[in-house]
C-alpha cells in the first residue's frame, strides 16, 4: 500500500456506514467489498479508495476474515480492528459496523468544532500582528521623515516602535525563519501522532483549556463504552479497549484505577465515581443502566450530554473571543496612531 497513514475518522465513519448497510442487507463481506469497489471504480479521483477496496477484496477472496483484510491494509486503527474481530466473534459485525460509524461521526464532529473553535482566533491574532508589523515597519519611518523635516524626532512610545520597526526591517529573514518555524510546528501538531499527543499534553495541563479538555475525554470515553458494550464486550474488556481509545494520559489514569477498583470489588457505578471519570449524578445513571440492561443506552445518552456541553463551552468561548480580539487591535492600533499623531499636532499647533 502506498498509503501508510491511518484513515481519517470520516473516512472511518464513512466506509463503516456503508459496510453496515450491506452487513444488514445479508451481503457477506466479500461480495460487499466487490460493491463498493465498483461504486468507486464509477467515481472520479477515488484511486486511494479503490486501492484499499482492493487490498480488502484480495484478502477476503483468500478466505481470511474481515477484521484480518482490514489489518492487512494498516490504514485502520487497532480499535477498529479489534471492535470488528469482536462482532465477527458475536455474530453482530453489521451492528458493529454501525456502532463503529456513529463514534468516528461523532469523533470528527468533535475535531470539526475544536477546529473552528481555534481557526477564527488564530485568524484574528495573524490579522493583528500583519496590522502592527505594517504600522512599526512602514507607516512610522515615514511619520519619522515628517518629524526630521520639522527638525524635531520620536520619542516616548512611539520611538520605541520605531526602533522596533527597524529592528523587523533589519533582521526580516530571522524574523520570517521564525514564522516558517512556527508554521511547520503547527503542522506537526495537528498533522502527525506524536505532535497531536503533545498537543494533546499540553491542553489537558493548560489552566485555560484543560476543563473542555477534560469534557472532551469524558465524551469519548462514554461514547467508546457504549459501543463497546453493546458489541457484547465486558466491562473489564470495554475498560482496556476504551483506554486505548482515549487519547488522554489523564483519563488513562482514570480508567486503569477505575479498572483496580473493580478488580477489588465495586460495582461500576461506584469505580466511576471513584476514579473521578463521571460526576455522582452521571455514575448513578451508570447504576440504573445495569440494574436495567440498558447500560449501553446510558453510555450514549451520557456522552450526548458531554457533546452539547462541549459544544456549549466552544460557543461561549467563541462569543467572548472574537470581540475580544477586535477590542485588542482597536487598542493597538489606536494606541499606535495616537503616540504619533498627537505629537505632530504639537509640533505643527507650535509652528502655527
Amino acid at each position: 500500500m502506498k498509503k501508510e497513514k491511518l484513515l481519517t475518522n470520516a473516512e472511518i465513519a464513512s466506509f463503516c456506514g456503508q459496510t453496515a448497510m450491506l452487513f444488514q442487507a445479508g451481503i457477506a463481506p466479500e461480495e460487499s467489498m466487490s460493491i463498493l469497489l465498483k461504486d468507486t471504480e464509477n467515481a472520479k479521483g477515488t484511486d486511494a479508495g479503490k486501492e484499499i477496496l482492493s487490498k480488502i477484496l484480495e484478502v477476503c477472496r483468500q478466505g481470511e476474515s474481515f477484521h484480518d483484510a482490514l489489518a492487512a491494509t494498516g490504514l485502520f486503527p487497532d480499535y477498529v480492528l479489534n471492535m470488528i474481530a469482536l462482532g465477527e466473534e458475536s455474530g453482530n459485525l453489521d451492528d458493529c459496523m454501525l456502532s463503529l460509524a456513529a463514534y468516528y461521526e461523532k469523533e470528527q464532529a468533535i475535531s470539526d468544532n475544536v477546529k473552528s473553535a481555534v481557526t477564527y482566533p488564530l485568524i484574528m491574532i495573524a490579522m493583528m500582528l500583519v496590522v502592527i508589523f505594517v504600522l512599526v515597519s512602514r507607516v512610522l519611518p515615514i511619520f519619522n521623515q515628517v518629524f526630521v523635516e520639522l527638525g524635531s524626532e520620536m520619542t516616548g512610545f512611539a520611538g520605541t516602535l520605531l526602533a522596533l520597526g527597524n529592528s523587523i526591517n533589519r533582521y526580516s529573514m530571522v524574523f520570517l525563519i521564525l514564522l516558517v518555524l512556527l508554521g511547520a510546528l503547527y503542522v506537526a501538531a495537528t498533522r502527525t501522532r506524536f505532535g497531536r499527543r503533545k498537543a494533546s499534553r499540553f491542553l489537558a495541563s493548560f489552566p485555560l483549556t484543560r476543563g473542555f479538555q477534560e469534557k472532551i475525554a469524558c465524551q469519548r470515553f462514554a461514547s467508546g463504552m457504549a459501543m463497546a458494550l453493546s458489541s457484547g464486550m465486558d466491562t473489564f474488556a470495554s475498560l482496556d479497549m476504551v483506554s486505548l481509545l482515549v487519547d488522554n494520559e489523564q483519563m488513562q489514569t482514570k480508567i486503569a484505577a477505575c479498572r483496580k477498583a473493580i478488580q477489588e470489588g465495586e460495582n461500576l457505578a461506584d469505580a466511576l465515581t471513584g476514579a473521578d471519570i463521571f460526576s455522582n449524578l452521571y455514575s448513578r445513571m451508570v447504576a440504573v443502566g445495569f440494574r436495567s440492561g440498558n447500560i449501553d443506552a446510558v453510555m450514549h445518552k451520557i456522552a450526548d450530554n458531554y457533546e452539547r456541553e462541549t459544544d456549549r463551552k466552544i460557543q461561549s468561548i467563541l462569543s467572548i473571543l472574537e470581540p475580544t480580539l477586535v477590542i485588542i487591535l482597536s487598542l493597538i492600533v489606536g494606541m499606535i496612531l495616537l503616540s504619533v499623531i498627537l505629537p505632530l499636532m504639537g509640533i505643527m499647533a507650535s509652528i502655527g
